[in-house]
């Protein structure tokens, strides 16, 4: 009979999709003792839409979250998940240059990406999390390792926990980020997104604003994306160049809606008639830092979600990479137990599945990047510009993390592990 493993006791930082994805995995763990800690009043999100891909389908019906979202929680194009990309020169005419499209690979139908709301995916996250164990109000300002090992965290309001396993789960601008790595820097990439909802109602009223997913691009990079949501949502989401001698900000702060007005008044009639339906506007700026070489620190810190991977809006699959995290952290504590290992072997198999997946994705992004560089150095026109520009983003072949499994990546990291204990070699962990 296998004892009773001692108890391991971890603390959550983040109420966001990293944050409540850890609660629900660590939850089926009886060896767990786990509080998620919050630093808004309540557990809430502020934005528009996200992108619901694949690989967070999966996820979410792992988790129990999947059931508790209904089909007028999102908007699916009847032609699959195709994204029109619509180019304007001059500001007056525009044409469609490109329409990107989920590949079909034989996956369920209810698996097809689509657009929801954030607040209703953290709504059906929440529903399978243990709200006794959710603090809210609680701003994470110190952190020290103790000669024990353990971690104590100590929040604005004076209250202090000391916990075996800190899991940072709070964003790009990470608190949890700067004490385990603290010579990493994030910074502004020069630009800003700019977000609001309006009725669908309202929005699909517009002549010449089809009831689809779409980007409207324009001079600097600068672009409009508008898609219908579930309900009568419909979002708004601007790129803007901006200025780095301003204050920025990584997360949302109100914004004047005239300035959205301004900056795309030469874009055609319909985008400027779904400007003049904004009345409240949410800023945030992009920021981005160097990859990680690992995810784990102090041999008692983890990082999951934004904050192991400091990129703005990569790919559009951000919720679903923070349910893989979450996933898999959950499984290498499982794993570590189940074989007489300790948290050290478990953060160093959560670091060997994910560190070379968010290693991959920054070498696609370093890609474009170049890209990029050589295509500035052509001289083309606005138009051909960003033809050209979206011709090459927009491959196929860079969607592959929309489709990964992470579950079957796991499952032969333990096969792996499993010959090791059974021949006598050296794990690879």
């Amino acid at each position: 009979m296998v004892d009773h493993p001692k108890t391991l006791k971890v603390a959550i930082i983040g109420g966001g999709p990293a944050g409540l994805g850890a609660a629900i995995e660590l939850s089926k763990r009886p060896f767990i003792d786990w509080t998620l800690y919050e630093k808004k009043p309540v557990i809430s999100e502020i934005s528009n839409g996200l992108t619901v891909q694949r690989n967070t389908w999966r996820m979410l019906e792992r988790m129990g979250a999947a059931r508790h979202i209904k089909a007028s929680d999102f908007f699916r194009p009847v032609n699959g998940h195709h994204t029109q990309h619509r180019l304007f020169s001059n500001g007056i005419t525009g044409k469609l240059i490109y329409t990107s499209a989920s590949k079909t690979d034989g996956g369920p139908p209810h698996h097809e990406p689509c657009r929801m709301h954030r607040a209703k995916l953290q709504q059906a996250l929440l529903k399978e999390v243990d709200q006794t164990r959710v603090l809210t109000g609680k701003k994470l300002v110190d952190i020290v390792q103790l000669p024990s090992k353990k971690i104590r965290i100590t929040f604005q309001d004076g209250f202090v926990d000391e916990v075996d396993l800190l899991v940072g789960a709070d964003g790009i601008r990470s608190v949890v980020r700067r004490f385990a790595f603290p010579n990493h820097k994030i910074s502004y990439t020069g630009a800003s997104s700019y977000r609001t909802l309006v009725r669908s109602s309202d929005a699909l009223a517009i002549n010449g604003l089809p009831r689809e997913v779409i980007f409207w691009h324009g001079k600097d990079a600068n672009w409009v994306y508008t898609c219908p949501l579930g309900g009568d949502d419909f979002e708004i989401t601007v790129r803007i160049k901006e200025p780095a001698s301003v204050e920025h900000y990584s997360w949302g702060r109100k914004a004047d809606p005239l300035h959205l007005r301004d900056s795309f008044a030469d874009f055609c009639l319909p985008i400027q008639q779904l400007t003049d339906l904004v009345t409240d506007l949410q800023q945030f700026d992009y920021f981005a830092g160097p990859r990680l070489e690992t995810l784990i620190g102090n041999e008692a810190v983890v990082l999951i979600g934004d904050a192991s991977h400091p990129l703005s809006g990569a790919f559009g699959a951000g919720a679903g990479f923070a349910l893989e995290d979450a996933f898999v952290l959950g499984a290498a504590l499982e794993w570590a137990v189940a074989n007489g290992g300790g948290l050290r072997d478990a953060l160093s198999l959560f670091d060997d599945v994910r560190s070379p997946h968010y290693r991959e994705i920054y070498g696609v992004l370093d890609v474009i990047a170049q890209q990029n560089a050589e295509l500035a150095k052509r001289g083309l026109e606005v138009s051909q510009e960003i033809d050209a520009r979206i011709g090459e983003r927009w491959k196929s072949e860079n969607d592959w993390m929309l489709y990964y499994d992470v579950s079957k990546l796991l499952s032969r990291w333990f096969g792996m592990l499993e010959t090791d204990r059974i021949t006598g070699r050296e794990s690879v962990c």
